[in-house]
């Protein structure tokens, strides 16, 4: 009879546990670890005592949410660690985890804090994902595509610090990739330059002809066809050498 009683139980503690799981990650994802344990609890259907017999902090709640996401990018890196092409794989591997983790407020708390050595999403993720990353680094450095003055603290830095400004960028409705291709270029050994994504046009925004970049509006006269003096150069020189090659096809 008492075994009969406790399985019900077992069932609800689990149903209710699986439910403020779920509403953590969403709230997280959203808000941080700024959401207070409150708003947690109301999307999960739940009081805050449940919450709290289940996560006895906020802290052990965030960690269980974020932990399988960290994992996924440190198994992934270990994944890459003997894939050809390293230069390529890396830079490859930063840009989604930007892509990934700009689109949620969770993990970039995580992985801002863990850089910091403040935080860490579950024992060892912070360790294991610095570990794996290193190892894509060091491949690239080996390979000769990253400049090899740069180390595993320097790379953590830029990519918390782009995460953040994509995140802002995609708040403002700006397309998002272009601060991830600065910052690989940043970190390129030579003067690779990576052609950053497209600048979404304003209402009635003319684009240059040359780098399609915004126009200024002309004060008078004809409408601008070129952002500045070095695009006009530009397109000046091409008018110059296609006459040149017309030029030649006539005479000959």
């Amino acid at each position: 009879m008492a075994s009969e009683e406790l399985a019900p139980a077992r069932a609800d503690a689990r149903r209710n546990r699986a439910l403020v799981l779920q509403a953590a990650r969403s709230a997280f994802e959203e808000q941080g670890l700024g959401v207070p344990l409150g708003e947690i609890a109301r999307r999960a259907g739940v009081g805050a005592g449940t919450v709290y017999r289940h996560f006895p902090s906020k802290d052990a709640l965030f960690r269980a949410t974020v932990a399988d996401r960290v994992q996924l990018f440190t198994d992934t890196a270990r994944d890459l660690a003997h894939v050809e092409d390293p230069v390529g794989v890396f830079f490859r591997f930063l840009a989604s985890v930007v892509r990934v983790a700009s689109r949620n407020k969770a993990l970039c708390d995580a992985l801002e804090a863990a850089g910091e050595g403040a935080y860490e999403p579950s024992p060892q993720a912070a360790r294991d994902f610095g570990e794996a990353l290193e190892v894509l680094l060091v491949r690239a450095q080996e390979a000769g595509g990253v400049r090899k003055d740069v180390g595993l603290d320097d790379v953590w830095e830029l990519l918390v610090g782009c995460l953040s400004m994509e995140q802002r960028r995609a708040a403002s409705g700006a397309p998002q990739g272009r601060m991830t291709a600065l910052m690989c270029d940043g970190l390129r050994e030579r003067k690779g330059v990576t052609k950053l994504p497209r600048q979404a046009p304003g209402r009635n925004e003319t684009l240059c002809e040359v780098c399609e970049g915004p126009v200024p509006l002309a004060r008078t006269g004809r409408p601008a066809r070129y952002c500045g003096g070095a695009c006009r150069q530009k397109a000046h020189r091409v008018r110059a050498r296609a006459r040149t090659r017309e030029g030649s096809g006539r005479s000959g």
